[in-house]
């Protein structure tokens, strides 16, 4: 019997309600990596489960020919190291331990594939609490994944991308609830598909974030490609600094069918790993993008000057601003303009300051734009980002201009307002790419601005000096104002009048 399709609310609601068991005693900041580990196990214990059992049907129980055959799936799972082992197990002391030991035999398995993704995880911490109130949490944990609305086995998830979605959404809900930090792993998803569209991604194209936090922007990228070209001849790139966010983005790229990505772990800035001649050169990419920490404090200004990759040529950043230091990194990954069918083009979420600050940075954007790499600065709504209330801009670099211009796009002002976050809409999103493709001005919202312009105004590319928003308020009629406030007091006497006829016949009178 055909198992029902399964349905993209009801995995939602399920992966969110097992967070019931952590809910009131720990922290989602720190409860995030057991659910979101625990949701990636099951994925591949439900996908191992099927596979076995459609294997041992086609080979009539052949044991041996099976786990030969099941030793070349897409993940490796040893035995006693599925979530159905833990399941069978969770009343009984020992979770903590338990799931640990399947943790690290999943990753010896698997190779290289899934190297350090779990180091950073420990079920058996004292976080959870003492031994049986932790035991307790992991038992209520595996119970609520094993139940039916949790069952992701092909046969019910079919070609949806069903799990990578559930991901997403775990995630961005963790990110609403985790305060200022969320900005260092989630990017909201109305902005990565904006700027993954401003992007314009390419059969063949190399992409590349060295911020990449989770991963959802180079997803988003990839996606681009498939859906708009129906081609999978693309690359994925990425580096993330911290640790467990890191691993987020392994998963998540598994999650989605991303198997062929290279996201490494370390500091862009002080360390990147994204390199070529035996760590001698910065490799490059036909597309750079990414969401950095905003104004990043200690970012490595001591060592800029010596760095050996010579990123910072145009000028060292300020010590505890980091901004134009992931400016300079990125620019100097971008392919040279001749590379594939677009050139090198990059995309960056930037806070506003970057746009006016002066010393070290004004003379590093100066250079920026008179060597005529920038292309677009387009100016985003307050609220939009977790964890801070402050408007961010969006910068477009591209190695092949058409024009030594720079068009201004002040799109703050066009949002759905939400409770805690405003959204960009699929409308606002769409009025931004439809005026970044005609690269024409439009009255208060967008300006075409000359070099001419821009060097008039000091190199200060604050979106006001080029848009005008200014709204003139409308003429007061000052006759028909009067005329109106005198048919107001003669109304007004004759209620007077009315209310002292009414107090004397009730005796109140004078």
């Amino acid at each position: 019997m055909q198992q029902e399709q399964i349905q993209q609310d009801d995995v939602n609601k399920a992966v969110w309600s097992a967070c019931d068991a952590f809910r009131g005693g720990i922290e989602p900041s720190t409860y995030k990596d057991y659910i979101l580990t625990m949701l990636f196990v099951k994925y591949i214990s439900d996908v191992h489960k099927h596979e076995h059992a459609k294997l041992m049907k086609q080979h009539k129980d052949n044991e041996k020919l099976v786990d030969a055959m099941m030793a070349k799936q897409r993940f490796v799972l040893p035995k006693g190291a599925s979530f159905w082992d833990l399941y069978k197990k969770r009343s009984e002391a020992g979770n903590g331990e338990r799931i640990d030991t399947a943790l690290d035999a999943i990753e010896s398995a698997n190779g290289s594939k899934l190297k350090n993704v779990f180091q950073d995880i420990s079920f058996n911490s004292d976080k959870l609490g003492d031994e049986k109130t932790k035991n307790q949490r992991l038992d209520a944990v595996i119970e609520a994944f094993g139940k039916e609305e949790l069952d992701l086995s092909p046969a019910r998830v079919g070609k949806l991308d069903i799990i990578g979605n559930a991901y997403e959404f775990l995630i961005k809900h963790f990110a609403a609830g985790s305060g200022k930090s969320a900005g260092e792993f989630y990017t909201p998803p109305e902005v990565s598909d904006l700027l993954a569209q401003l992007l314009d991604p390419q059969p063949g194209d190399t992409i590349c974030d060295p911020a990449c936090g989770s991963g959802s922007l180079l997803l988003k990228c990839g996606a681009l490609v498939r859906d708009n070209h129906n081609s999978k001849s693309y690359e994925l790139y990425g580096q993330e600094a911290i640790g467990g966010t890191w691993a987020l983005a392994k998963m998540n790229m598994f999650l989605h069918g991303e198997d062929n990505h290279h996201i490494e772990w370390g500091d862009t800035l002080n360390n990147p790993k994204l390199t070529e001649d035996d760590n001698q050169k910065l490799m490059s990419f036909d597309i750079v993008t990414a969401n950095p920490p905003f104004s990043l404090d200690k970012w490595g200004h001591d060592n800029a000057a010596k760095d050996k990759f010579a990123r910072f040529h145009r000028g060292v950043p300020p010590k505890t601003k980091g901004d134009y230091a992931f400016l300079s990194h990125m620019i100097e990954t971008m392919a040279p303009k001749d590379h594939g069918l677009l050139g090198g083009r990059m995309g960056v979420v930037v806070p506003h300051g970057v746009l006016f600050r002066a010393s070290a940075e004004g003379k590093i954007r100066t250079k920026l734009i008179d060597e005529g790499l920038l292309d677009a600065v387009i100016g985003l709504p307050e609220k939009l980002f977790f964890g801070t209330g402050i408007p961010a801009a969006i910068l477009i670099f591209k190695k092949k201009k058409t024009d030594d211009k720079v068009l201004f796009i002040d799109a703050s002002r066009e949002f759905k307002a939400g409770k805690n976050q405003n959204l960009l809409t699929d409308d606002n999103i769409q009025k931004v790419l439809d005026t970044y493709k005609a690269r024409e001005s439009a009255d208060k919202y967008a300006y075409l601005a000359t070099l001419e312009e821009i060097q008039e105004n000091d190199y200060n590319l604050n979106i006001p000096r080029y848009v005008d928003t200014f709204e003139e308020e409308a003429e007061i009629a000052l006759v028909e104002v009067r005329k109106e406030r005198l048919t107001l007091q003669s109304q007004l006497a004759d209620l007077e009048t009315e209310m002292a006829q009414y107090l004397e016949e009730l005796g109140y009178g004078s």
